[in-house]
């Protein structure tokens, strides 16, 4: 039910946040979502401690996170590029990269240390002062975000949410991402449902090494983001998205097929997770590069919402469902190899588009603003 209710959040705030984040200015949006996540997450161990504390109140407050979320996500990638310049979003991009990775090394195995030894409520007050961190930093961002331009005519936030589900719909590079972003999201969610009882059940992996393995993830990421900005340089962004990949797909096969003695079936899926990882983040700084670069900044929010909404609240969700399904219909191995496969077959899209002409976002839009010669 906390699932449901943050998907619900995600699904009902999604697309209209889009539309206010094209509306104000990013930075304020960004402040005062961390703010209020912040004063909603320390409100659960105070109510813990005061014995206050009921499931209805986490219900809640996992919906209203997920409304937060929504307003971020949509904000955040929008507000980057008017921080640093569309020519350095993918520079940016692998930094923010980096920073996420080296939570994502630490942050289980510091979560978990936490509950051990004091409690699940007093690692959630910890959660929530992170928030706070984010947004102190934000406040103390100095570079000078411009006011958003006046509309021209005064519009309902139905047609400004049509015109950006439009973009989404009718872009020759952005339709292929928003559908692989889809079908990513409902196969990986095989794995995010199942992966870890498939290795603690089926591979008779211990939690140590589960820790582990997962941990790996977290390196490979930033190693990965380490050299994502050498990466589109050297290939450009389009087929740098579609052969990271490609990559990633290739090694992930070893993770439905690890069977044998702990030490290799380990062995078998570590290294999806390091390498994998390391590949995903890659094609995940460029892929958020290319919508920063080929998108409008006055409907950019509106966009990174739609892909949100359609990814998170729509795919992943219904992704879940099906994997629990198909997980008691042949087995969890089975289910992880179908999510496998699904990801994989999910490139096609990509590689059948324009995306492998793509070398910079600079160089399509000049291509696109370029008039056809009539015949």
């Amino acid at each position: 039910f906390l699932v449901i209710s943050s998907s619900a959040g995600t699904l009902l705030v999604g697309l209209v946040a889009g539309a206010w984040v094209d509306r104000l200015r990013r930075r304020p949006v960004l402040v005062w979502t961390d703010v209020i996540r912040a004063a909603l997450l320390f409100w659960i161990p105070i109510a813990y401690a005061i014995g206050a504390l009921r499931i209805e109140q986490l219900y809640a407050v996992a919906f209203i996170e997920a409304c937060l979320a929504s307003l971020f996500n949509a904000a955040y990638p929008a507000y980057v590029p008017s921080l640093i310049g569309t020519e350095r979003v993918v520079e940016g991009n692998s930094k923010l990269a980096t920073s996420s990775s080296i939570a994502e090394i630490g942050g289980p195995g510091l979560a978990g240390l936490l509950v051990q030894i004091a409690s699940a409520p007093f690692a959630i007050f910890v959660d929530a002062f992170s928030f706070v961190i984010s947004a102190v930093s934000l406040v103390m961002i100095r570079t000078h975000e411009p006011a958003r331009p006046p509309r021209e005519i005064a519009t309902h936030i139905r047609q400004e949410i049509a015109e950006g589900l439009r973009i989404a719909l009718r872009h020759a590079i952005l339709f292929p991402l928003a559908v692989r972003s889809i079908l990513g999201h409902v196969f990986g969610a095989f794995y995010g449902v199942l992966y870890s009882i498939y290795l603690l059940q089926e591979l008779h992996l211990d939690p140590f090494l589960l820790g582990i393995v997962i941990s790996a993830g977290g390196v490979g990421s930033l190693v990965g983001s380490l050299f994502a900005s050498r990466a589109v340089n050297a290939l450009g962004i389009g087929p740098t998205i579609i052969w990271m990949a490609i990559g990633a797909s290739i090694v992930g096969i070893l993770t439905p097929l690890a069977q044998g003695p702990v030490a290799i079936a380990t062995l078998m899926v570590f290294l999806p997770q390091l390498i994998g990882d390391g590949l995903q983040t890659i094609e995940g700084v460029g892929e958020i590069s290319l919508v920063q670069g080929l998108i409008p900044d006055r409907v950019l929010g509106r966009v990174n919402a739609t892909l949100e909404v359609v990814s998170h609240g729509v795919g992943y969700p219904a992704g879940a469902l099906v994997a629990a399904f198909i997980a008691e219909l042949i087995g969890v191995r089975g289910a992880i190899a179908i999510g496998w496969a699904g990801m994989a077959a999910s490139i096609l899209f990509l590689v059948v588009s324009p995306l492998p002409r793509v070398r910079t976002a600079a160089s399509w839009r000049a291509q696109e603003s370029t008039p056809t010669p009539a015949a």
